[in-house]
């Protein structure tokens, strides 16, 4: 039999609900051994078949790859093996162990009360270079090392197995979205079949499906007896678990403190304190929640434009991506901010949520159909997921806080309806639809039932209606994964135009839509978890705003999409590494915007701002990208961090961002400034920060 670069294959069994599990899956050949032995005689079996059936590719071979590998792997309840996830680098070496795990038969599976049960195990797989194993030779051999590696691992892993179990990976609660942590995710859901990656937030139990995320944070455990060392480092503050329910009790915090060379105070700073719980109620119903109290002093530019988006009625500012702000002190603000949702999967067809929060459609950093650089909404959403498709069905319940749309002190409130369909075309190309309908309360209709039909491209609605009754958005995505490290991403948004003008090419003003382009670069030039990122964004002037009153594309003074709003191009560079632990980020941010004027001579709107009416445009011809007040601006960012406790994603940071700002005439809002913030802190990772505008 040929030789081949040893591998010690080496079995460490762990199951969630160890201590409940009368019996081990038991083949055919173990059939006659006692019950005290089933468990050796399955690991002597698994190991059989793996040391026959494995080949190494030739590419872990001709690239001397050595290292770790392991796999996550189930006996279901009717004692079928199925493959879970596989952390190695190389699809090659996935593709042969989907394989050899076919060729696995179809056993007892493990009881419990005597009932049939599944039962999950990881099997690690070790590639020292220098030595060679004929397998038929050394079977014994191979299995003595495997019993030896066997009882050492579960013993140094004792504690991570019985004590800090993520409960929150087996529900149907979302992933929070972070950029950073959701980069390492696409990497995942890319080398994996019929994926969908365009609405976020994920679901944890769909992401088990193609990583394993039990596996990755164990490995990050530190080694921590105390009950001070294991929660600050390891679990959850507070975690209790029983047959019907479990629930998670953390407190949170964003404390930043920060130094700005262009402000005229002493120090930037944020003090964000948090409570956040997540549960579940039997195998479907899950919730979260978080409760925030904040006061902050940001950079002189952040201040400025918090202020220049301020609601009626006396408040002094909207934080960005937060919410209404309250004065504190002389020159700081007070923020409280609440999220939360219930979420129920009836079945693995559909998951429905209602809460309070924020939500993203798109694979790019920024997104034009709906980002998350908003105040938080009340929403109810229906994913739907079958065969290669997963439509969204989304209900939102905004306002605007405008003087304009206050009538007796009491915000006026619009609702947005979005669906978007995603479909894989081939294992490789992913094709998404999207539409957006919004409206708002007219004639007392409140949430009119012909915009709440969960089915898409139902446009002819807003004119059944009423001509001005609503506002629609049409948008195409798509998505091409070229390889296992590469894939191009692209979105149109089409807001309103008229074909006989995108012809005529003069500029005309309804021809309002917008573009992105991007490439993701997954374990770029060879290094592990090295992600690379560039993007392109551009939209035309007027575009997400409207002649009525309240159908523009917004919330709380911000856009619904991004941030910037319209009449922009711009374009980002983002590199991100991770390294056990820790971690660093660089962005690179190039563009221009066109603002309004807002002098006493011109009022006019030039079409950057979405809340600004389309009848007070400066001209009905002639309208290009970066009309108006032009600004260049360019943003540097640059930031490293340790991850503190990866059961609640608490990060130690630092940073410096780099700011840019040139208009051709500045303004009280729009001062033309040159920013270099300093920052140090400490933050619970649950949400994004967007501090490049």
């Amino acid at each position: 039999m040929k030789k081949f670069v040893v591998f010690l294959i080496s079995f460490l069994i762990f199951q969630i609900a160890y201590s409940q599990v009368e019996k081990f899956p038991v083949f055919d050949d173990c059939k006659s051994i006692s019950v005290d032995d089933l468990e050796k005689c399955f690991y002597e079996q698994v190991n059989k078949i793996v040391t026959s059936e494995l080949k190494i590719p030739q590419k872990l071979l001709d690239e001397n790859f050595k290292g770790n590998v392991t796999i996550t792997f189930i006996v279901d309840n009717k004692g079928q093996f199925k493959v879970l996830y596989v952390n190695s680098p190389y699809p090659e070496f996935k593709t042969e162990v989907l394989r050899v795990f076919k060729t696995f038969p179809t056993i007892k599976p493990s009881t419990y009360n005597n009932l049939n049960t599944e039962m999950q195990f990881v099997l690690p797989l070790h590639f020292p270079l220098g030595e060679e194993l004929v397998i038929d030779k050394t079977k014994q051999k191979s299995t003595e090392l495997t019993n030896q590696y066997l009882v050492k691992n579960q013993e140094a892993l004792k504690y991570t197995s019985e004590n800090n179990e993520f409960l929150e990976h087996q529900s149907h609660l979302n992933i929070p979205f972070s950029s950073q942590d959701y980069s390492s995710l696409d990497y995942y859901y890319q080398n994996s079949t019929n994926t969908h990656t365009s609405a976020k937030p994920f679901i944890y139990l769909e992401a088990m499906n193609y990583v394993d995320l039990n596996q990755q944070k164990k490995d990050l455990l530190k080694n921590r007896s105390g009950w001070w060392g294991r929660k600050l480092w390891n679990e959850h503050m507070v975690q209790i678990k029983a047959d019907d329910y479990w629930f998670t009790l953390d407190p949170a915090a964003d404390l930043q403190l920060g130094k700005d060379n262009a402000d005229d105070f002493s120090y930037t700073y944020n003090n964000t304190r948090a409570i956040t719980t997540n549960g579940g109620i039997g195998k479907n119903l899950n919730f979260s929640a978080t409760i925030y109290e904040s006061q902050g002093r940001f950079s002189e530019y952040f201040n400025k434009y918090a202020e220049s988006i301020k609601p009626d009625g006396g408040n002094p500012a909207i934080i960005p991506g937060r919410g209404i702000a309250k004065p504190f002190q002389t020159d700081a603000y007070d923020y409280p901010v609440t999220e939360g949702y219930i979420s129920y999967s009836p079945n693995k067809i559909f998951n429905l949520q209602f809460g309070h929060g924020k939500n993203f459609i798109g694979d790019g950093y920024r997104s034009l159909f709906l980002s998350d650089v908003t105040s938080p909404y009340p929403y109810l959403k229906i994913n739907t997921s079958f065969w290669k498709l997963k439509y969204t069905n989304l209900w939102m319940w905004t306002q605007d806080v405008r003087r304009e749309a206050t009538v007796n002190g009491a915000y006026a409130q619009k609702y947005l309806a979005i669906h978007y369909l995603s479909l894989n075309v081939t294992k490789k190309l992913n094709i998404g639809l999207f539409e957006a309908a919004m409206w708002d309360k007219s004639n007392n209709r409140g949430m009119d039932v012909n915009f709440i039909n969960p089915i898409i491209f139902l446009t002819n609605i807003e004119f059944e209606t009423g001509s001005r009754s609503g506002n629609t958005m049409l948008g195409l995505s798509t998505k091409y994964k070229w390889n296992e490290k590469i894939a191009l991403y692209s979105q149109l948004i089409i807001d309103d135009f008229r074909v006989g003008e995108i012809a005529n090419g003069n500029g005309y003003w309804s021809n309002k839509f917008g573009i992105q382009l991007g490439v993701k670069y997954f374990n770029a030039f060879k290094i592990d978890h090295l992600y690379l990122q560039a993007e392109y964004n551009a939209v035309n002037p007027y575009t997400y705003s409207h002649d009525e009153l309240l159908m523009n594309y917004g919330h709380n003074n911000q856009p619904m999409a991004h941030l910037w709003g319209a009449n922009f191009r711009e374009f980002i560079g983002i590199a991100r590494y991770t390294k056990d632990r820790w971690f660093g980020n660089a962005k690179l941010v190039l563009g221009e915007k066109g603002f309004d004027f807002n002098t006493s001579t011109n009022q006019k709107s030039y079409g950057g701002d979405v809340f600004k009416d389309n009848d007070d445009r400066a001209s009905n011809y002639g309208n290009k990208i970066g009309q108006g007040n032009t600004a260049k601006i360019f943003i540097g960012d640059l930031q490293v961090g340790y991850l503190i406790n990866p059961a609640t994603n608490l990060k130690l940071f630092g940073g410096i961002t780099y700011r840019n700002f040139n208009p051709d005439l500045p303004t009280n809002t729009f001062n033309k400034t040159n920013t270099a913030w300093f920052n140090i802190g400490f933050r619970t990772d649950l949400f994004n920060w967007y501090f490049d505008f």
